[in-house]
């Protein structure tokens, strides 16, 4: 299994949470919200934020089918952790 995060922050952002956190997975920087376009979760305005992508998890299989989506209404939404480890299951 391989773990991909897709975020719109700067590199330089992205690389210090890496370094404090300890984090071991690859992080794909979507400057420009294609990715986010792509999948529906970026808006152009929002209850937080202009120019954000909602909270979301996308599970998805070798062959592309997507196993598993969750899309939060809220910078403050995220999936459960037990929902998340019997899609990973």
């Amino acid at each position: 299994m391989q773990v991909t995060a897709v975020v719109a922050q700067n590199a330089e952002a992205v690389r210090r949470y890496l370094e404090e956190t300890g984090l071991a997975f690859d992080i794909l920087i979507d400057a420009h919200r294609d990715v986010m376009r792509a999948y529906g979760v970026w808006h152009r305005i929002g209850l937080d934020a202009w120019n954000i992508a909602r909270p979301a998890v996308f599970l998805v299989d070798g062959d592309g089918t997507i196993r598993y989506s969750f899309v939060g209404d809220r910078q403050t939404e995220f999936p459960a952790p037990d929902d998340l480890r019997r899609a990973v299951g």
